[in-house]
């Protein structure tokens, strides 16, 4: 039996060997996804003020809080404030143009008299505060009489930018305005009250946020796109072995292969563990050239390093068990199909499919409430997970044995199946 499994592992071996560019595109493809997606990612994990945005600007105010506004815009770190274009000022037809082109991602339009009037409509409230309290005499009649319109600054956004970038300036500007405006009522109380120069009221916020990051050795264990990509690209190459591996026990049963195989005899469920044992060496090469990629050829294309330190094990046994569910899936998948047309394009597009729907490019927390329950089913979903309690969330073997409790059942039933599926068809 030995004998019979080492044959079929050197089988495997020799027609791994004969499609040469096959096996290349194996290794090498995954590794410009790899490099090419991290690259493009990795803005998205750094600090916004590595990258400045521009950003026009027209102010009508031209007053204290049109000021505060562009103060505040350039000490974000995150913009550059264009009020000039050409050497001219920019009004807001030119802003709508140029963002609506797609020349600039947001345009925010002051309108005329917005410091003014605001002081006005923090005046009248002010005063009639102060009033109901017996406080002062009378309201000011100009005060009391002079309705003020509500006033509105314009966004304008190129149409092609992400809604998250949409909601991150909008709650910004909000949060900014609103300072201004508390801010403003705080001053006028100030004023009415006439307790001097001395502040009568703390301005500074009282509530802050803080994140809490998990620690190891009190050092911050902060998330980056090395991190994410290398295990979603890793699941990704390793899968893309149902491909090779469906079409070639196709052309087994098209050539004959098998029947003489299984008439020697050897029984199929010995073809299948010489598959397996071939495949995972290929799954296992992919997995450890993508760790390489991260350790050593990231820090030279100015990506960070992946961070393998103590979890190169569990991220091995997590690899291999992903490695089993694919090959489970290309074995069920070439006893299946009838022809290497069907095997293929199906292999092909099912692995991108269970990829999309697992969180290897949108983040499962991200998708709509059906498309999370769906993607529970994905093996690349446990996979991933498992992938990231290793890396991010520091967990044990006891973490990840639910996920790779599942893999290696997914190998198992797709195994049967394909076994079962082969012994009864070839009884017919």
């Amino acid at each position: 039996m030995i004998y019979k499994f080492l044959m079929t592992v050197y089988k495997e071996t020799l027609l791994l060997k004969r499609d040469l560019g096959g096996l290349v595109i194996l290794f090498v493809m995954p590794l410009i996804l790899i490099i090419t997606i991290t690259l493009i990612q990795d803005g998205t994990y750094k600090s916004m003020s590595d990258v400045k945005i521009p950003i026009l600007l027209v102010d009508y105010d031209k007053d204290s809080i049109s000021k505060k506004v562009c103060k505040s815009l350039n000490e974000s770190g995150s913009f550059e404030v264009l009020t000039q274009l050409n050497g001219k000022d920019i009004t807001e037809e030119v802003a709508k143009e140029a963002v609506f082109k797609g020349k600039y991602q947001l345009a925010i339009i002051i309108p005329e008299k917005l410091s003014s009037d605001l002081q006005l409509k923090v005046n009248q409230n002010v005063d009639r505060i102060v009033s109901s309290f017996g406080l002062t005499d009378s309201l000011s009649s100009s005060v009391e009489i002079q309705k003020i319109e509500p006033k509105e600054i314009k966004l304008y956004f190129d149409p092609a930018t992400q809604l998250s970038f949409k909601n991150g300036v909008k709650n910004a500007i909000d949060k900014m305005i609103s300072q201004i405006e508390t801010s403003s009522i705080y001053t006028t109380f100030q004023e009415q009250l006439g307790e001097g120069d001395e502040p009568v009221f703390e301005q500074d916020s009282f509530i802050s946020f803080k994140e809490i990051v998990p620690t190891i050795d009190d050092k911050e264990i902060l998330p980056n796109s090395v991190q994410h990509n290398v295990p979603a690209w890793t699941l990704f190459a390793i899968f893309f072995i149902v491909v090779p591996l469906s079409i070639n026990i196709v052309k087994e049963k098209s050539q004959g292969t098998l029947v003489r195989l299984i008439t020697n005899p050897v029984p199929y469920a010995v073809v299948i563990i010489g598959k397996t044992a071939t495949y995972l060496v290929i799954c296992m090469i992919q997995f450890y050239l993508m760790v390489a990629v991260g350790v050593y050829l990231f820090p030279h294309i100015g990506l960070p390093t992946l961070d393998v330190e103590g979890k190169l094990i569990l991220m091995t046994i997590v690899a291999l068990f992903n490695g089993l569910a694919a090959i489970g899936y290309g074995i069920l998948l070439g006893t299946l199909a009838k022809t290497s047309e069907q095997s293929a394009p199906f292999g092909a597009t099912s692995v991108v499919i269970l990829a999309a729907i697992g969180g290897v490019w949108i983040p499962v927390f991200a998708m709509p409430k059906i498309m999370q329950f769906v993607s529970n089913i994905s093996p690349m979903n446990w996979g991933l997970s498992a992938f990231y309690d290793v890396l991010l969330r520091n967990g044990s073997i006891f973490e990840i044995l639910p996920e790779i409790s599942l893999l290696l059942l997914f190998y198992i039933i797709t195994v049967t199946i394909a076994i079962v599926y082969d012994k009864k068809k070839r009884a017919v």
